[in-house]
C-alpha cells in the first residue's frame, strides 16, 4: 500500500467519523429536547416536517437567548446539534420537493 493510498483511506475514515459525530449530536439534541427521532421525522409528510422545522427554529432561538444571557444551562453543542438537525430536515424536505418546510 502506497503512502498516497494510505492517506486517502485515512482522510475518508476521518470524514466518516466526523459525519457520524455530527449525526449523533443532532440525534441527541432532538431526542433530549423534542423527544423525537431524526429518522422518524425524515419519513413524515411535508406538513409534519414544516411543523417540526418551526418547532426547531423556536428551540434554536430559545437556546440562542440562553447563550446571550449567559444562562448556566446553555450548551453550545446542543445549539449546534439543533441547527444541524434543522439543516438536515430542510435538506430532506427539499429532496422530496416539499416547499412547505422552509
Amino acid at each position: 500500500m502506497s503512502a498516497i493510498e494510505w492517506k486517502n483511506q485515512r482522510d475518508a475514515f476521518l470524514a466518516t467519523k466526523d459525519n457520524e459525530r455530527n449525526l449523533a449530536r443532532q440525534r441527541g439534541a432532538l431526542q433530549i429536547l423534542c423527544g423525537v427521532d431524526l429518522d422518524a421525522i425524515s419519513m413524515q409528510d411535508g406538513e409534519n416536517k414544516a411543523h417540526m422545522c418551526r418547532r426547531l427554529k423556536r428551540l434554536i432561538e430559545r437556546e440562542r437567548l440562553k447563550g446571550v444571557k449567559g444562562h448556566w444551562s446553555y450548551d453550545l453543542n446542543r445549539h449546534i446539534g439543533l441547527k444541524q438537525a434543522l439543516n438536515s430536515l430542510k435538506a430532506s424536505a427539499s429532496k422530496t420537493g416539499l416547499p412547505s418546510a422552509k
